[in-house]
């Protein structure tokens, strides 16, 4: 199976060609800076290559509106190949990823947006914190074998949280550590300095030495690269 291009040739290069079979990614940032428009767009490229996608809607915002969009005249044959599920809770995203290969017939690409969500509201609702971590390390392990073994990449976005110390404040995914240790690709949008620009930082990425910055555009057709002045 060839990768999956984001649309962004800046974030493709750093990703060695897009997104590659039998990975995790793990796109974190802010509201409003493109995260789900991105998995729309990854939806559509995987769907162009007449393989279907599995969407995991854990926010209930997915658009067909913004697929329209970015699909443009191939809307209907794009949509046809996305299975769309939409988890209630936490245990209904517990028991998804347990049978997830039922779900993987000529599958290209899985999206989980956003993998946090119903465990940070579970999370909130009980002191029992650390179960709740534990069960989402579980499900990252479960899903890890089932991209290693099917060869589909999986992309998954999270929110944020402000980490505070003495000098500095900064903010990372919701679960940092398990999110981090399973992904092979990270990559965190943030509003840059400039109008309408948002900062993405390809964190890691196998073939990448350090960090490499990349800035884009959010437009009524999707996300597109673009050039500082």
């Amino acid at each position: 199976m060839v990768h999956i291009s984001t649309g962004l040739e800046c974030i493709d290069e750093c990703l060695s060609g897009g997104i590659k079979p039998a990975t995790i990614t793990l796109v974190y940032g802010e509201p409003e800076t493109g995260k789900s428009t991105l998995m729309l767009q990854l939806s559509v490229n995987c769907a162009l290559q007449d393989l279907k996608v599995l969407y995991v809607d854990c926010d209930n915002t997915f658009s067909t509106e913004r697929l329209y969009q970015i699909a443009g005249r191939n809307f209907e044959a794009v949509a046809e190949r996305i299975v769309l599920v939409k988890p209630a809770d936490f245990r209904e995203q517990t028991a998804l990823i347990d049978r997830i290969e039922d779900y993987l017939v000529n599958v290209g690409l899985i999206i989980i947006d956003t993998f946090t969500s119903l465990y940070s509201a579970r999370a909130a609702e009980s002191p029992k914190t650390f179960s709740f971590n534990r069960e989402l390390n579980r499900q990252l392990a479960v899903l890890a074998q089932t991209v290693k073994t099917k060869k589909i990449p999986l992309v998954m976005t999270s929110q944020v949280r402000s980490v505070i110390s003495e000098q500095t404040s900064s903010l990372r995914p919701v679960a940092t550590r398990v999110l981090k240790f399973w992904a092979e690709n990270i990559l965190f949008l943030k509003p840059s300095d400039f109008p309408q620009t948002i900062k993405a930082t390809v964190e890691k990425a196998p073939q990448l030495v350090g960090e490499a910055v990349c800035y884009i555009q959010i437009g009524e057709t999707g996300i597109r690269d673009t050039q500082l002045p």
